[in-house]
């Protein structure tokens, strides 16, 4: 009887413990990143009455088998489950989701351990620092180059630091983006082929305004209404604005001597305001006149092979002395110009350089980097979010708000990976991963456990009756 009672009893306590796992799974349903836990059970050691026989051929007797009796039962294991709870859309830009395996890496400050966790429910606090609600430091890389193509690469061997919005050792003040200065402009569209050529003049030079005094060359009646401009604003490396002016004159529709075909000069002549000086430069940059003629074919396409009209000018930008900038050099490319009988509509379409910008928004992508917008339409990366991986996330253990720290079965925490890379998944902005805990399923284990309990306790009773009887059979 007693080994009955006790047997009962090591299933109560384990009921109860397994009731206790239930209990947490139910009560975290709701909470962010939470990972649902799962009790198993084990039996005890039984107690062998007697051993197993063989079976005799000689004799032709028969083999038994052991007779035991069982000493109750014990927690066999509490696991930790990993399986990935649903997404709930937050549209709040700091959230993050995890799509597959990994761990977001937080640290306490800059000297403490790392910690794990899947909930991604982060802020930037006032000093620009992206954190956990306990004010943990999410960890990640700042250092990138960008190649040929403009792909923006982070330096991932790196070890992982803290992700600041607002600065850090590589890139300074990243609340304010840098002005660039122009180097090149490309201007596409159409020049109307049906404009009035205005011809040359007594030198052989096109009759445009030469000396930018608004009469034309030589005195000569020159129709204003026959030229096209259009303005290409450009900048200093101290993010100063100029507006350049270029202006188009068709001069001549000749012959190619070696084709026979006609084909058609046009004259262009850049212009600037008061706060800048213009001049050309060749190849060795001496100064040269600031203006060029343009060839077309008989089919309205530019003609890109004749030297002596070239598709390209470099044009010298000298800022007044009191900007405080410095000259630089601006390349023209009217490569993508046409000639047909249409209205006039070139227009610039590539010019790199910019102004000085401030920090507005910004945006992570399912790849980690932090993409910056500035007031100037321009973007800059702010930083990449890094992902732990371990051969064994279920080895972690739980430390409380949502933390993990690694143990001897997790495997170590030796680096971050890039996410979507080497087995960590992908970043999902604006969604926050919820409680992977099934109600249905825990409720059916707690009436399972509730049973397996009641059940005990009347195990219990029953050899306690027995042992009663057994009492009184002595009156």
């Amino acid at each position: 009887m007693m080994r009955s009672m006790f047997s009962s009893v090591s299933g109560l306590r384990a009921h109860q413990t397994k009731m206790d796992v239930i209990g947490n799974n139910i009560a975290n349903v709701n909470t962010v990143g939470f990972k649902a836990s799962r009790a198993t059970f084990a039996e005890i050691f039984a107690q062998t009455v007697s051993g197993a026989a063989a079976p005799d051929v000689n004799t032709g007797r028969g083999g038994t088998n052991p007779m035991q009796i069982g000493l109750g039962m014990n927690i066999n294991a509490i696991d930790t489950l990993m399986t990935g709870g649903s997404l709930q859309s937050t549209d709040n830009p700091t959230d993050l989701a995890i799509e597959g395996e990994g761990f977001f890496i937080v640290r306490n400050g800059n000297q403490g351990s790392h910690m794990f966790t899947r909930a991604g429910n982060f802020i930037i606090d006032r000093a620009g620092n992206l954190v956990t609600a306990q004010g943990l430091n999410v960890l990640g890389w700042q250092k990138y180059t960008v190649d040929d193509n403009g792909n923006v690469i982070f330096d991932t061997e790196e070890e992982v630091k803290p992700l600041n919005f607002y600065e850090d050792e590589y890139n300074l003040n990243k609340r304010i983006l840098a002005a660039m200065a122009t180097t090149k402009a490309s201007l596409a569209g159409n020049l109307n082929a049906t404009e009035k050529a205005v011809g040359y003049n007594s030198t052989g030079k096109a009759i445009v305004d030469g000396n930018n005094d608004g009469i034309p060359d030589d005195g000569q009646a020159v129709n204003y209404d026959a030229h096209f401009s259009t303005p290409v604003t450009v900048y200093d490396a101290l993010g100063n604005e100029y507006k350049l002016n270029i202006s188009f004159w068709k001069v001549e529709v000749g012959t190619n001597g070696t084709t026979n075909k006609p084909e058609t000069r046009w004259y262009y002549r850049v212009s600037g305001n008061k706060n800048a000086n213009f001049y050309g430069t060749d190849a060795t940059g001496s100064a040269a006149y600031v203006g060029g003629y343009l060839k077309f074919d008989s089919t309205g396409k530019i003609v890109t092979d004749d030297v002596d009209n070239p598709i390209t000018k470099k044009i010298m930008v000298i800022p007044d002395a009191s900007v405080g900038a410095e000259q630089f050099e601006i390349e023209l490319n009217f490569e993508k110009l046409t000639m047909y009988a249409s209205d006039n509509s070139v227009k610039p379409t590539q010019v790199d350089g910019y102004p000085t910008g401030t920090l507005e928004s910004f945006s992570i992508g399912s790849d980690g980097i932090i993409m910056g917008v500035y007031s100037n339409g321009k973007q800059k990366p702010l930083g990449m979010v890094a992902l732990a991986v371990f051969d064994n996330p279920a080895g972690l253990q739980k430390l409380g708000n949502n933390l993990f720290i690694t143990t001897s079965n997790s495997g170590d925490f030796s680096r971050g990976f890039k996410p979507g890379t080497n087995g960590a998944g992908s970043l999902k902005p604006g969604t926050l991963e919820m409680s992977n805990v099934d109600l249905a399923q825990q409720f059916t284990e707690m009436i399972i456990t509730q049973r397996g309990f009641q059940a005990n306790s009347r195990v219990i009773t029953a050899s306690d009756e027995i042992l009663q009887e057994l009492a009184n059979i002595k009156r």
